[in-house]
């Protein structure tokens, strides 16, 4: 999609949602392979499938439902994207963010974004819950290469916190008020995908300073920040990559542990939300 079409559609859906959407949101929680649970949380008010959506990808990816819901969590207006697309799916990295660049134009200023990761970190555990601090974007390619919308954001944003660390001590506050002893931090890193990472790659990414490894969020990451958007990052630990004793990573095996930390994550975002730990 060249850029003019690209905002056409920005446009064309925004004018859509404002006349859906029964208020606007203020938070955004993107879910990520396995983890689209967390809609349960909330009181919802609208469902929306992605299909239904003006210029919406389409959600292609087991453990993806395909669903925009607006709801309340605390009292608060919360969007939920049930969902996300992939670079690997064939998306650019400006279709990837759509739905993040579409909510930020309707007043939403955070994200709450969950995925599931390999971990890299010889010291983490499967099972864990990691808080990022930092990402690694080996994508190739930026959602914000080509002509800049200066009503959007700047050309050139200060990526200098990319994860926002009053959120991040939030979650790590909350983690222990909520009694979630799984919880670290750590540096994500974006990679192509859909083959996974070999024992050489493995290596050369522990190498560049990565703890964990997936397939996703950093295009959405720098899209909220572009337009001035505070992020919170959450990555389900599901499994470790050791090159020096690789087995094979498997789908089900990644949704069967995504599942089982999915509601611990769905904890720890309505801790966050509410702004205090007795909710957990």
């Amino acid at each position: 999609m060249d850029h003019g079409r690209y905002v056409q559609a920005v446009q064309e859906c925004e004018a859509f949602c404002r006349s859906r959407l029964p208020y606007l949101p203020e938070t955004v929680v993107q879910s990520g392979t396995g983890l689209g649970g967390f809609a349960d949380r909330i009181d919802a008010e609208l469902t929306i499938p992605y299909r239904d959506i003006p210029h919406f990808p389409r959600a292609t990816v087991a453990g993806h439902p395909g669903n925009l819901i607006i709801g309340r969590l605390a009292d608060r207006p919360v969007a939920v994207l049930q969902g996300r697309f992939h670079y690997y799916e064939g998306y650019s990295t400006p279709e990837v963010a759509f739905p993040i660049r579409v909510l930020s134009l309707l007043g939403a200023r955070t994200l709450i974004l969950t995925n599931a990761a390999g971990g890299l970190n010889p010291l983490f555990e499967a099972g864990s819950i990691m808080v990022v601090r930092d990402h690694l974007n080996f994508l190739g390619e930026n959602p914000l290469r080509g002509p800049n919308v200066d009503a959007w954001g700047p050309r050139f944003p200060d990526l200098s916190q990319p994860y926002h660390p009053g959120l991040i001590q939030a979650a790590l506050d909350c983690a222990v008020a909520c009694g979630l002893e799984n919880v670290i931090t750590g540096t994500y890193a974006c990679i192509p995908g859909p083959s996974l990472e070999t024992p050489a790659e493995t290596r050369w990414l522990r190498d560049s300073g990565a703890d964990a490894v997936g397939m996703s969020s950093v295009p959405e990451v720098i899209v909220a920040r572009h337009a001035g958007m505070a992020v919170l990052g959450l990555s389900a630990i599901s499994n470790i990559n050791d090159p020096d004793n690789f087995h094979p990573i498997l789908l089900d095996d990644i949704l069967e542990c995504a599942g089982r930390i999915g509601p611990q994550i769905a904890t720890l975002i309505g801790a966050v939300l509410a702004g205090e730990a007795s909710s957990c």
